[in-house]
């Protein structure tokens, strides 16, 4: 179902779909019956309020009568052939029923179909023929497919449009949004959030019942918000459910699980096993899932080894075993970063309240036991490989083939954890022999499991066998590399210097028909900054600033600043750190290290002093300035304190080394000693010097003792007490 909403000009933003007249009522085709779950079957007058008219059948074109009824025979493919002959443009009718048929379809060559008559629809600025129904679909069937941010851009141009979706469609959308990476999570709620605003205007809920959110839409904003750690905005979610007649089902607390996970609150879980049970909502085998992941997750093996155990012997007092595992922690002091996030997810507390009362202590029993499935084990033993517990690792192995439940036993996921875990540990010969292992028990290895050796021999500069690896995936299994794949390639290249071998890797990828990834394009740009090309890197730069597919990040613009700045080149560097601000990304430490490393490769100490200044400003706390504010690292810092030291700049050397202090930081006397001494020993002993260059140096003699004062070389202020302030001066005057 879609409606038309009065909604204001407000709402209007730029999108890659733009209706330019409002959309007409919805035809007779797509209204004939209401079972489909994104019909589009009625409109609204000027008030939110009012009453739903009935819309008069579309007259449809008697050119249009073949097209028409090949979709009502359902005839998609000969529809579409049709549609590609004719000349002119159908009508509204056969167009949203010819998109709604195409991208039910759900594979991409008719999506790529629907997505032509999007396209024709705009560049004609026809795109209001087009009712909700078919939008809807299509909406769905982009977000399946994997074109998420086009899915969303489908969305956002209905409300716009004054069209609100069938929740089923909005809602996939925020669910694969949600689950994305970048900004997914966050454009998610705010989708969540504009469709909410819309159906709130209206007073009688029938008119919207078909775009009301429903469990699963509100369990899709609140993983978003578990993915990104927002707290606070889960709680407020969570709390408005009760206000649709929603209730939280089995997945609503396992995602509250990933968000303790999350926010670091390892005491929340168990809290969430016994809210669920107290509920009446049985858990499941994922929430049993999530659980070890959880704890694994915090490097408490111990708690997931016990977790395991306990459904291994088919126990129910899961929750004592949780309990006394907190118990166990409570002499433990709660981390600093737990702290930090006291306000963010402190609300968490009353959405999650402790059960354990005066009157009431005893935990609850699990209705149903669960055996641990491969899935579980597999988990278990990315703990074991994370701790660099091989041994451990394989092992498991070794005893999941003995289980006597099959769903105990190892699949490709867990031999691929093995050989990951083996190729941290640098055996590749052993990593090779559990992939021959995989093909004599009969369990396929899949591209994930060829990747990690891929990555394996890359890191160890076998490119020889690396290619051998790939040419024996595609021989031996048919298994073509994707993207991930010519990733490691090129970055394999990199490492032993084959800046030409990684370009032909990536034109290769492209012709193949592969999208490079941001990965693949800043790993380009690494291997011609490493080789001294920075002319090429920024080509590349260009292209991925043109490709809309790619989100350039700020790993980009550091990358493209740092091939700048090895060759010395200042102020071409100072101009992509221009670009990077106008674009919306302010220089991080990254790249200032890289700008205070190419100032002092070009030897520019007065580019070091407005460098030092701008930094300066950014450490400290200061509302009004537009730069978020900047924790600067040791190597930045000892970078400037050199520059200025070799330069005599003492005075501001000082300053360095003094934000050094503050930040934690001990600088390196000995490394300035020694500058000091072999450039600046003899500084200041000319006796024929004028008095006139006597007073302009004045200030640097002053600065310069203080700097020897700091190192412990011997000066002419021992025993008395340096200081940064101008009111410093008369004292000098009396040490003179």
């Amino acid at each position: 179902m879609a409606i038309n909403l009065p909604i204001s000009s407000h709402f209007h933003s730029p999108s890659p779909l733009e209706w330019k007249a409002s959309p007409p009522p919805p035809s007779s085709s797509s209204s004939s019956s209401n079972t489909n779950p994104f019909r589009a079957r009625a409109t609204t007058t000027n008030q939110p309020n009012s009453t739903p008219t009935v819309v008069a059948a579309a007259i449809v074109p008697p050119e249009d009568n073949t097209l028409l009824s090949l979709l009502h025979q359902r005839k998609t493919e000969e529809a579409w052939l049709f549609y590609s002959t004719t000349t002119h443009l159908p009508s509204a009718a056969c167009l949203s029923r010819l998109v709604a048929q195409l991208s039910c379809l759900a594979n991409p060559d008719s999506f790529s179909r629907a997505q032509s008559i999007i396209t024709r629809l705009r560049h004609e600025q026809q795109l209001h023929r087009l009712d909700g129904y078919s939008l809807g679909l299509l909406a769905v069937s982009a977000a399946k497919s994997g074109h998420t941010h086009y899915a969303n851009s489908i969305i956002k141009s209905m409300l716009r449009s004054n069209y609100l979706p069938h929740v089923k469609a909005w809602s996939a959308v925020v669910s694969r949004l949600g689950a994305s990476g970048d900004d997914g999570p966050l454009e998610a709620i705010r989708l969540f959030n504009s469709i909410i605003k819309r159906v709130r205007r209206f007073t009688d809920p029938s008119v919207v019942a078909e775009s009301v959110p429903d469990t699963a839409a509100f369990n899709a904003v609140l993983n978003a918000c578990a993915s990104i750690g927002a707290a606070k905005k889960f709680v407020e979610v969570f709390d408005e459910m009760p206000q649709w007649n929603v209730k939280p089902d089995v997945l609503t607390y396992n995602v509250m699980i990933k968000l303790c996970a999350r926010v670091n609150r390892k005491e929340l879980l168990v809290r969430v096993l016994e809210l669920m049970l107290n509920n009446g909502v049985e858990p499941c085998i994922t929430t049993m899932r999530s659980l070890v992941a959880a704890y694994v997750g915090f490097r408490d093996l111990e708690t997931a080894e016990q977790l395991v155990q306990a459904m291994r012997e088919g126990r129910r007092d899961v929750c004592r075993i949780l309990r006394e595992s907190d118990s166990r922690d409570l002499d433990e002091h709660v981390s600093e970063e737990g702290n930090e996030n006291e306000n963010e997810n402190g609300s968490l507390e009353k959405l999650i309240p402790s059960l354990i009362s005066d009157g009431n202590n005893e935990p609850p029993l699990m209705p149903i036991t669960y055996a641990p499935d491969s899935r579980i084990y597999t988990t278990l033993m990315k703990g074991y490989m994370n701790a660099e517990r091989v041994a451990d690792t394989v092992r498991m192995l070794q005893a999941m083939r003995h289980q006597s439940d099959s769903s105990g036993h190892p699949d490709h996921v867990s031999y691929t954890t093995v050989i990951s875990a083996l190729v941290k540990a640098n055996s590749m010969d052993k990593a090779r022999q559990v992939l021959a292992e995989m093909t004599r028990v009969g369990v396929p290895a899949n591209l994930v499991t060829y990747n990690i050796l891929l990555k394996g021999y890359c890191q160890q500069l076998q490119i020889e066998k690396a290619k051998e690896l790939v040419q024996d995936m595609v021989d031996d299994t048919g298994i073509l590399p994707d993207v991930v794949s010519y990733n490691t390639l090129i970055d394999g290249c990199i490492l032993v210097d084959d800046s030409a071998g990684a370009l032909a890797y990536f034109n290769e990828m492209r012709a193949r028909g592969i999208t490079p990834t941001k990965i693949s394009y800043t790993t380009l740009m690494k291997a011609f900054a490493s080789c001294g090309q920075p002319k090429v890197a920024q080509k590349v730069f260009d292209e991925m600033l043109k490709d809309p597919r790619v989100k350039v990040d700020q790993v980009a613009w550091n990358m493209l600043v740092e091939g700048y700045c090895k060759l010395g080149l200042v102020e071409e560097a100072k101009k992509v750190v221009q670009k990077m601000r106008e674009h919306g990304f302010y220089p991080n430490v990254s790249t200032y290290g890289s700008l205070a490393n190419g100032i002092a490769l070009a030897k520019r100490p007065g580019e070091a002093l407005l460098l030092w200044n701008e930094i300066k400003e950014r450490c400290k706390p200061n509302k009004e300035q537009q730069d978020p504010p900047l924790k600067p690292d040791e190597w930045l810092l000892d970078t400037l304190a050199d520059v200025c030291v070799r330069a005599a700049f003492f005075k501001k050397a000082l300053e360095i080394v003094a934000c050094m202090e503050e930040n934690g930081i001990s600088p390196n006397k000995t490394k300035f000693t020694r500058i000091y001494v072999e450039m600046h020993s003899r500084m200041f002993t000319s006796k024929h010097a004028s008095k006139a260059r006597q007073d302009r140096r004045k200030e640097r003699k002053r600065a310069a003792e203080a700097f020897k004062f700091w190192l412990g070389l011997p000066n002419s202020y021992y025993g008395s007490e340096w200081r940064l302030e101008s009111g410093y001066e008369d004292d000098y005057d009396e040490h003179e």
